[in-house]
């Protein structure tokens, strides 16, 4: 009998903290949520499909709800798990972040016991250039003048040590980068400065993100990078000015390619800047009222895990045949976020 692979899962759920009160209670009801004409109520329900739909075995939530003083995000996810009666009923966070969204996993504990295992040295403020913990700071020579910039990530990325119940071990990161867009700044000069300089924040971030990868790989651990990089190959006309984007620097560009990552979608869109190119995310453009669709969603994995031949999926509402068959999924997934959940199937992990 064939074992039944491992399904792990991103997603990025839009303000998920809007949706629980300061006792992690679900706000189930009639009122607005972050979502446009989209109820609180509506929203949970259509998440609750979504979840029950992916199956997963874990789901590393982007965007999950806050953790602080009164708010609990292990308390909201698991209140939601229970609710919808999820496998991936346990949650965990690791470092807190500066914003009200968290990175945060839900997992089966049936199938998968694991911890949050951060690497690197705890340096504080005072920063390190040798990758610190993510909860640190990291100074890096960005432009090769000498002159040290200090890194820090608002949502420090979640390290995990994972099992599975047949004692594979696996380690896992996940990942939300710096956002590029130029936030609470108007005129075009102004918006561009500032559009630069989050892109210089980004590939920090993922310079950064890249020396950890490397530690592992060269380790040879099997290596899962996931989450939301706000990044994509030719995604926007400032990548020009750094020549790489920054999934490219987290998968590797060095020539010897059992330090690289791979990721299907991320290689159709590097082959394809000017064609036909998978997408993870729909955003809704007021002055072009229009949607744009972007690929920021990634799952990446090293090269012994690549070798088992995993089944990747963007659960696009639009694009998948399987969901357009289901027209309760279809919309329920447009309701739910505006990024879409990407899973891989993991063949052989027992």
């Amino acid at each position: 009998m064939t074992a039944r692979p491992l399904r792990l899962a991103t997603y990025n759920v839009e303000w998920f903290n809007a949706l629980f009160d300061d006792r992690g209670r679900m706000r189930a009801d009639d009122k607005p949520s972050a979502r446009y004409q989209v109820t609180r109520g509506e929203q949970l329900g259509a998440l609750g499909i979504v979840f029950t739909a992916l199956d997963a075995d874990l789901v590393m939530v982007i965007e999950a709800p806050d953790t602080g003083s009164r708010r609990s995000t292990v308390t909201a996810l698991e209140r939601f798990a229970r609710h919808f009666d999820l496998r991936a009923r346990k949650a965990l966070i690791g470092f807190p972040s500066e914003t009200e969204q968290e990175i945060a996993v839900l997992y089966d504990p049936d199938r998968l016991s694991l911890y949050h295992d951060p690497l690197g040295a705890p340096v504080g403020k005072r920063g390190s250039t040798d990758a610190p913990r993510f909860d640190g700071t990291f100074r890096y020579d960005l432009d090769n003048d000498n002159i040290f910039e200090t890194i820090t990530f608002s949502k420090p990325p979640l390290e995990l040590a994972v099992t599975s119940n047949g004692g594979t071990k696996l380690r896992l990161i996940g990942v939300h980068a710096k956002s590029k867009n130029p936030y609470g700044v108007s005129g075009r000069e102004a918006k561009i400065r500032m559009s630069i300089e989050n892109r210089r924040k980004q590939l920090a971030q993922c310079l950064w993100l890249r020396e950890r990868v490397e530690t592992h790989l060269i380790a040879g651990d099997s290596l899962i990078v996931m989450g939301d990089f706000n990044d994509g190959p030719g995604l926007d006309e400032f990548e020009k000015l750094f020549g790489h984007s920054g999934v490219e620097i987290v998968l590797g560009m060095t020539p010897d390619e059992s330090l690289h990552l791979f990721d299907p979608h991320a290689k159709m869109t590097l082959q394809s800047r000017v064609a036909l190119s998978p997408t993870s995310a729909r955003f809704y453009l007021a002055p072009q009222k229009r949607f744009f669709e972007a690929m920021l969603d990634f799952i990446m994995v090293s090269p012994d895990l690549a070798a088992k031949q995993p089944d990747w999926r963007i659960w696009h509402p639009l694009d998948d045949p399987r969901i357009m068959r289901i027209p309760e999924l279809r919309e329920a997934i447009l309701q739910a976020s505006d990024h879409f959940p990407v899973t891989i199937d993991l063949p052989d992990v027992i």
